[in-house]
């Protein structure tokens, strides 16, 4: 029976789960942050299966429980009781076992990661630089809604306003597992505010999200980094642009270079230079997994894939479609305010459909 195959699995990762707890008391394993780290990880992800299989258990030995009274109970009115539950907990099996398989399926390791995210204007020139801004308004304001905190490290703006290119720190709980559905090319029609006879105009930007690296994922050879120190630009005063304390990093045995200025703090630079030099790195190990199954899975797109467009933005109709599952809304403003989960959810969805196919096959 698939209820017995299913707790035998669920049986097994029970026994981890408890070793993986008294392995996290373990002194030997304590003072090896490394592994620490990676086994606290994996108790954490495991908890929402545990608890999963002691609901499913607790739903299976219900059932046995009406079933016995529906064969040795002989009044009526106990016998109707027992059969309108037994009704309601086996129509509660069949979505609890597919949460089961999808718990059961390994999920993406860098989901619960920060994130680094890059917005570039593509086509359209001026209008795609503003549409740009609008882009990073928005995801400012979505992380706002979700409690995450974003921080600008480097920028380039556009002439007429809006950003030719732009690079923010992504902080918080699961942001990449969610913003990771947000890279490709995003296509904006509307009538530019410097066309004279009302002419819809496409133009286009790119996002790209990266999960951010964290030092147990990657070390950097100190040597391999030639560090420069300049004056910062943009906003903060008089002494932005005497105080040499933007940093531009360069690791030479890939010739990757990052820049971060945040006003005066040259610390807080090189910081946000490293951890962004630490991702980039480990990103070029991570597209290669990225190109897999963005050829299996429709709502995910390699980060290197530039020219995949994935949405478009319709001002005259104040209509959003997500080209990679078909999706339409009709609340253009509100979306441009932050509000994405109803097409997040509707690709979380769609890639969840395809682990289980993929699991499945």
């Amino acid at each position: 029976m698939a209820n017995n195959l299913i707790l035998d699995k669920l049986q097994g990762v029970k026994a981890r789960f408890i070793e993986v707890g008294n392995l996290l008391t373990d002194s030997s394993i304590i003072s090896d942050m490394d592994k620490y780290v990676k086994l606290n990880k994996e108790y954490k992800d495991l908890e929402p299966i545990i608890e999963a299989f002691d609901e499913y258990r607790l739903l299976i030995s219900n059932i046995d429980d009406a079933k016995s009274i529906l064969a040795t109970e002989k009044d009526e009115e106990m016998r109707e009781m027992a059969k309108m539950e037994l009704d309601d907990l086996v129509h509660r099996v069949d979505p609890m076992e597919e949460k089961i398989k999808l718990l059961l399926i390994p999920k993406d390791p860098e989901d619960d990661k920060n994130a680094i995210l890059e917005i570039r204007a593509g086509t359209g020139g001026d209008e795609a630089s503003l549409f740009a801004g609008e882009l990073v308004r928005m995801y400012v304001k979505y992380s706002e809604g979700k409690g995450w905190k974003t921080e600008v490290t480097s920028a380039t703006e556009g002439t007429q306003g809006g950003y030719k290119e732009i690079v923010l720190n992504v902080t918080g709980h699961g942001v990449y597992g969610i913003l990771k559905y947000e890279s490709g090319v995003h296509r904006v029609q509307r009538v530019p505010q410097t066309e004279t006879q009302g002419r819809v105009h496409t133009s286009a930007a790119s996002v790209a999200v990266l999960p951010e690296a964290d030092e147990v994922d990657i070390k950097i050879n100190p040597a391999d980094v030639k560090r420069d120190e300049f004056c910062s630009s943009g906003p903060g005063g008089q002494s932005v642009n005497t105080t040499y304390s933007a940093i531009r990093l360069t690791h030479i045995p890939t010739g990757i270079v990052v820049t971060c200025q945040d006003e005066k703090s040259k610390l807080k630079n090189l910081d946000s230079a490293m951890k962004e030099l630490r991702t980039r790195l480990y990103n070029l190990e991570y597209q290669k997994y990225l190109d897999e199954i963005s050829k299996k899975r429709k709502t995910m797109v390699s980060t290197g894939d530039r020219s995949a467009k994935i949405r478009t933005y319709n001002y005259p109709q104040g209509r959003v479609t997500d080209h990679r599952v078909n999706y339409t809304m009709y609340n253009l403003p509100n979306f441009l305010q932050g509000e994405l989960d109803e097409v997040i959810d509707q690709l979380i969805m769609a890639e969840n459909a395809e682990r289980l196919k993929e699991a499945s096959e």
